[in-house]
């Protein structure tokens, strides 16, 4: 049998060193040491060893498993880490599907934003879940929510910011300045897709007909009636009355010359 050093082992077998140093950590291979210099001698057997472990990495088990493996295993074990393996990779497959045609949606959006600018239409939109962090622009200090919002980070893209202008805020005329809140929200579909638990401190915000349309403000602009003065006027010429809370969210933010600018997308029931 022959033996070979780590250099000629590593450059017969196309692996890297520091991976035949992981894999001997790990028990993978164990080769013999000359007493003499300490130099690590490997034979065909760790070859052997070695590649399978290397094939059965390829099949993404984790590399404490392959280490197992290659100790002890049977054949139901390795029909078992395939399988665990498999369905990793199809619900893999299946997150990166959803994230492609979220991007999809994105893009085209972006493509159309320039052009549909400050334009009014009617549009359902979908019911969807929001966590309450802020006073208009303040964040509030909310231990409670703390938990839900790092796990709805991890969402992300399919989460996304939204503000809530609540009814009661909009009857009076005369009034300029809306409170409003913003809040981490996700799509009720993708609460489905995604299969979220819905934390209990989330809003819920049921489907709704109402006026859209896509507005661009400065970061340190409110949202106000003046702001939304042409959804209210489209509202008023076209016999629409305003039911219910106004709702936007956070397409996407743009800076120009150390300016910060919001699109917005706009929602009024009607």
């Amino acid at each position: 049998m022959m033996e070979y050093n780590i250099g000629e082992f590593s450059a017969l077998l196309g692996i890297t060193r520091d991976t035949l140093r992981l894999y001997e950590k790990h028990n993978i291979v164990q080769p013999s040491k000359d007493e003499k210099n300490r130099y690590r001698y490997f034979d065909d057997f760790d070859a052997r060893d070695l590649l399978m472990s290397r094939w059965y990495r390829s099949l993404q088990l984790p590399l404490q498993s392959v280490a197992d493996m290659m100790q002890q295993s049977t054949l139901d074990k390795i029909r078992e880490e395939v399988g665990d393996s498999r369905h990793n990779l199809q619900a893999q497959i299946r997150r990166s599907t959803m994230l492609l045609g979220k991007i999809d949606e994105i893009y085209r959006e972006l493509e159309s934003l320039e052009a549909t600018m400050n334009q009014c239409h009617i549009k359902t939109r979908p019911g969807m879940y929001r966590l309450k962090q802020t006073k208009k622009n303040r964040l509030l200090r909310n231990d409670a929510l703390k938990w839900d919002v790092t796990t709805w980070m991890e969402l992300l893209p399919f989460t996304f910011y939204s503000f809530r202008i609540e009814s009661g805020e909009t009857d009076a005329d005369e009034q300029d300045d809306w409170d409003y809140s913003w809040g981490l929200s996700l799509m009720e579909d993708d609460v489905r897709s995604l299969e979220v638990t819905v934390p209990e401190h989330a809003e819920y915000l049921p489907p709704a007909i109402g006026i859209s349309a896509t507005i661009r403000v400065h970061q340190k602009e409110n949202i106000s009636r003046s702001s939304l003065s042409f959804m209210l006027d489209y509202l008023r010429n076209n016999g629409y009355s305003l039911r219910g809370d106004i709702v936007g969210r956070i397409i996407v933010n743009e800076k120009r010359e150390k300016q910060t600018w919001y699109y917005l997308e706009v929602y009024m029931a009607i």
